[in-house]
């Protein structure tokens, strides 16, 4: 699409991103309002190719959930059991290392792990579990535990500060937390929808301790439910500031709720699913927003895939991973696959013109799939 196409509505900040130029809060408002979705993406797109130039990113990894039984009952979530419901679920270490060793059988370099606030679970079976992961290959990174996870484990487990839970996991052996339970901010919106979890700044002091120690973590937003437009820049705004301090934010991935996996009595559940078009807006404008954040991921588990890749052209440059298995997502009601192969990503990714790189946990990249032959891709996409 020609920028001399793009609606006299944007243009102000067209030639704002095209100066390199910080978008404001009121800004960001104004590309909510706009029906300009192309526009947005030409924008987005200016950002997202001077980032990361033409390539776009997955990770060859695998989701692991240890157990969902946990001490929250938040109104969004069918993941989370009480620890008698049927539903409820805890897998043991070695189950867990032997799904892991299967998975880098198959050429996995990350495994992605987040559970439940589980009551009774002691300190050292985390430990365990991480140096357990670790051991199978030093190069593996072991990705785990959601701020709000590390913070129930130390207060509620380990019984020691932050950082010092934090440096007994990486002495274990873990190389990133997750971005989970960011949610939406505003504390309003989370009494509604998650009372009880940790607020944005105990969501933030686990992230900036982790920075602090030199580590990398993702952040996240859960949009499409109670919250307003402006309370997603609201969300935005703060993980810009926080960035701002300490650079240690490798990616922001957004993705939208999903309304049939809210508890039967809220009132989440008669909440319309957000469409392409919101999807597609939410993830221009937090390319054109966040300036100083690297990448911008599209959650194909969320989108599934055929938007993810359309996103690719919305300021998106990674599609996350390979996933192996998911099981937050289903169980509130996606019907997006499970797991995708290394060669769907690929061919998705040079479907929409651009080069598919494999990257690690920190989005580093490793591996560029470009040279493929896309006959040996499909061959292997037809086989999955």
């Amino acid at each position: 699409m020609s920028a001399k196409l793009i609606s006299p509505e944007l243009r102000p900040v067209y030639d704002k991103v095209l100066a390199g130029q910080r978008v404001t809060d009121d800004e960001a408002l104004q590309l909510y309002a706009t029906h300009d979705l192309n526009g947005l993406g030409v924008i987005a797109s200016i950002v997202r190719e001077r980032k990361n130039g033409n390539i776009a990113t997955y990770i060859h990894n695998q989701y692991i959930n240890y157990a969902n039984v946990c001490i929250l009952s938040c109104q969004f979530c069918a993941f989370g059991a009480k620890k008698r419901e049927p539903h409820a679920f805890e897998m043991s270490i070695e189950q867990i290392v032997e799904k892991a060793r299967e998975g880098l059988k198959n050429g996995i370099t990350e495994i992605h792990m987040v559970g439940g606030l589980h009551p009774t679970l002691p300190p050292e079976w985390y430990l365990e579990l991480v140096r357990s992961l670790r051991a199978l290959d030093p190069k593996f990174f072991v990705k785990a535990f959601t701020a709000v996870e590390v913070r129930h484990l130390a207060t509620r487990i380990f019984k020691k500060p932050i950082r010092e839970t934090l440096e007994l996991l990486r002495e274990a052996g873990l190389c990133a937390i997750t971005g989970g339970g960011a949610e939406i901010f505003e504390q309003s919106v989370r009494d509604q929808v998650c009372r009880g979890k940790e607020n944005a700044e105990e969501w933030w002091e686990v992230h900036r301790t982790w920075h602090q120690m030199g580590m990398r973590s993702t952040s996240t937003m859960l949009y499409g439910h109670i919250e307003t437009a402006a309370q997603r820049v609201d969300h935005l705004r703060r993980l810009r500031t926080w960035q701002d301090e300490t650079g240690g934010f490798t990616g922001f991935v957004p993705f939208a709720f999903e309304a049939s996996g809210a508890r039967k009595d809220s009132v989440l559940t008669k909440i319309r699913h957000a469409t392409a078009f919101e999807q597609l807006k939410t993830l221009a404008i937090s390319r054109i927003y966040l300036d100083n954040f690297d990448h911008i991921t599209g959650y194909w588990v969320s989108m599934g895939l055929p938007l993810a890749q359309q996103a690719l052209n919305y300021g998106v440059d990674d599609l996350h991973g390979t996933i192996m298995e998911e099981k937050i997502f289903h169980m509130a009601g996606a019907t997006t696959p499970q797991q995708q192969t290394c060669a769907a990503l690929d061919k998705v990714i040079r479907e929409a013109g651009r080069e598919p790189m494999q990257r690690d946990t920190w989005y580093r990249r490793i591996d560029s799939t470009w040279e493929k032959p896309a006959a040996a891709a499909d061959s292997e996409l037809a086989v999955a």
